[in-house]
């Protein structure tokens, strides 16, 4: 019972993770207004939420299938799982001291909207938040697996990471698409220039929390 319940708690995290980057506006919301206001035509307004939904789903899946490939060891889970939290917790203490947005993102054109949500996912580590999240499933999944075959657990992770990538994206493209849909019908331009708000720090302290959370539940 209490593994059902971890592996539920894990899938929610899941899910309130792809929320929660939906909403940030770092991850690409405003720029599907911009675009539909611009052209003044709400389906721009869908093909920019599809682009930047599918330039996060690539990043997730940059993310988590390397660490897929390293559940092949084992024996070495443990130091795995304990690397990937270190690296979130660093990931987040670099962006809580340096909260600049990356340069390179404003050189890419607006017509490249899913190359911009894929670089722009990578920069801010939103991929390395589901890290965590992704092995602690992976444990419950192998843990209830009992003694399968290698060859078993690790399309069993790649299934897994699969699952995760589009469960937080879909959550993602819902939270930020009803937001950009809200302000485009209702709020417009002037409430996107006037009322922007700005979660960096949040986004960093999110990222040290996750990482230590992972840490404790290490075993």
């Amino acid at each position: 019972m209490d593994g059902i319940d971890t592996t539920t708690a894990l899938w929610w995290a899941v899910v309130a993770s792809g929320i929660y980057h939906g909403i940030n506006p770092g991850m690409g919301w405003p720029l599907a207004v911009s675009a539909a206001l611009m052209d003044k035509n709400r389906n721009s307004l869908l093909k920019a939420l599809i682009a930047l939904a599918a330039g996060h789903l690539l990043a997730m899946a940059a993310i988590l299938f390397p660490f897929t490939a390293l559940l092949f060891l084992v024996e070495w889970q443990r130091e795995i799982q304990i690397g990937a939290a270190c690296l979130v917790i660093g990931l987040g203490v670099y962006l809580l001291f340096n909260r600049r947005h990356p340069r390179f993102l404003a050189r890419v054109p607006p017509s490249r909207l899913a190359l911009w949500s894929f670089l722009a996912a990578m920069a801010h580590g939103a991929g390395l938040m589901l890290v965590p999240i992704y092995l602690g499933i992976c444990q419950t999944i192998e843990t209830n697996s009992g003694h399968a075959a290698a060859s078993d657990l690790m399309t069993g992770h790649a299934q897994i990471a699969v699952a995760v990538a589009l469960a937080h994206t879909l959550a993602m493209t819902v939270s930020g698409g009803s937001l950009a849909f809200g302000v485009y019908h209702w709020l417009g331009l002037r409430f996107l220039s006037k009322s922007w708000f700005n979660l960096d720090l949040v986004w960093a302290l999110s990222l040290i929390l996750v990482g230590l959370i992972s840490l404790l539940f290490v075993h």
